[in-house]
């Protein structure tokens, strides 16, 4: 069936709004499903509400160090697979959650998009606490850069199986080339957003007493440095910067959420700068007009390093372009995804 991109503004979803199979109905009332922290009622944003009742959890096996179990990963799965073409799976920004593709996940379906998102593995929400039924035991699985990247793995040969178009915004394109960079074969383009890729890991930070790391993670969920960084990124009102902090953080309100981001935090981060030109993936390097978080000059330096990149600006935004101009946006992956960027 052939399928025209018509690239328009999302219709607000009404309050009723359903998604066929993954419709639920729950305590946390509104169809949200009842795993998400009881705070998403408060959101007004039609579009995270929209989306929010669509994420599901799906087991991924995993195995790292003495680790052994199967980690309910939260997701939005796509309606439809469409085993002819490459998926689209948009990762997200550092400490972030799939609720960030609010705006751009129903316009790249619209276009005929076999899409994913999902959460990074010690982000999100999925399940982190693995009980182990005979003793009791609930388990934190390690949640540093190598994990990460094993855990999407795992997801993506269980479920994806197929070469895809992996899209990383900010540390999520570090994500992404990490990931690229250990299994090429699973990542048949890349899109890279406002990318984090030559920061040198956490730094100083891996050296720091637990007791002083669980002080500053407990200050990275608070709600004023949140909106802080919200009004770096966004050029958007009050009332929408506050609605917005409030679903950057949602995912702060789960359970295993601080020890995750400790554990990140003392493992050292991400270190990627030298696999930049291991890269031969087809790859869309994207920047914002108006970034005040990072230098388009960093984007520049990460086009001309790749070995096979094109390279694109999305006018009229900050930060995160797929939330301020999910129409430019969601263009670009388009072209890119059928060949007219090359």
């Amino acid at each position: 069936m052939m399928c025209s991109l018509k690239v328009v503004t999302p219709p607000v979803p009404a309050p009723a709004m359903r998604f066929g199979r993954q419709r639920r109905i729950t305590a946390n009332g509104d169809g949200f499903p009842a795993f998400l922290p009881k705070e998403v009622k408060n959101i007004k944003d039609p579009f995270a509400r929209a989306l929010a009742q669509r994420i599901v959890r799906i087991p991924v096996p995993l195995q790292i160090g003495n680790y052994r179990g199967c980690v309910m990963s939260s997701c939005i799965k796509p309606i439809v697979q469409l085993h002819d073409k490459s998926p689209v799976v948009l990762l997200h920004c550092f400490d972030s959650s799939c609720l960030e593709w609010r705006r751009t996940y129903p316009l790249l379906e619209q276009a005929c998009l076999e899409t994913w998102a999902i959460d990074v593995l010690g982000w999100g929400f999925s399940d982190l606490q693995l009980t182990t039924s005979m003793i009791f035991v609930e388990k934190l699985p390690p949640c540093d850069a190598a994990s990460k990247r094993h855990h999407l793995f795992e997801l993506w040969k269980t479920y994806i199986k197929r070469p895809m178009i992996l899209v990383g915004p900010s540390l999520g394109a570090t994500v992404a080339v990490d990931f690229t960079a250990t299994y090429p074969e699973a990542v048949d383009k890349l899109v890279l957003i406002n990318a984090n890729a030559y920061s040198e890991g956490t730094g100083a930070l891996k050296e720091l007493p637990k007791s002083i790391a669980y002080a500053g993670v407990k200050l990275l969920k608070s709600f004023p440095l949140r909106l802080l960084a919200n009004v770096l990124a966004f050029s958007s009102p009050l009332s929408e910067n506050i609605d917005w902090t409030n679903i950057g953080r949602l995912h702060c309100q789960m359970p295993w959420w601080e020890d995750a981001m400790v554990n990140f935090m003392i493992s050292g981060g991400y270190n990627v700068a030298s696999d930049i030109k291991l890269i031969n993936q087809k790859t869309l390097v994207v920047c914002s007009e108006n970034d005040q978080i990072v230098s388009n000059q960093l984007s520049v330096k990460l086009l001309c390093e790749l070995q096979n990149a094109v390279f694109r600006e999305v006018p009229d935004s900050g930060h995160l372009p797929h939330v301020e101009n999910p129409k430019h946006f969601v263009k670009l992956i388009s072209d890119f995804a059928s060949g007219k960027i090359n």
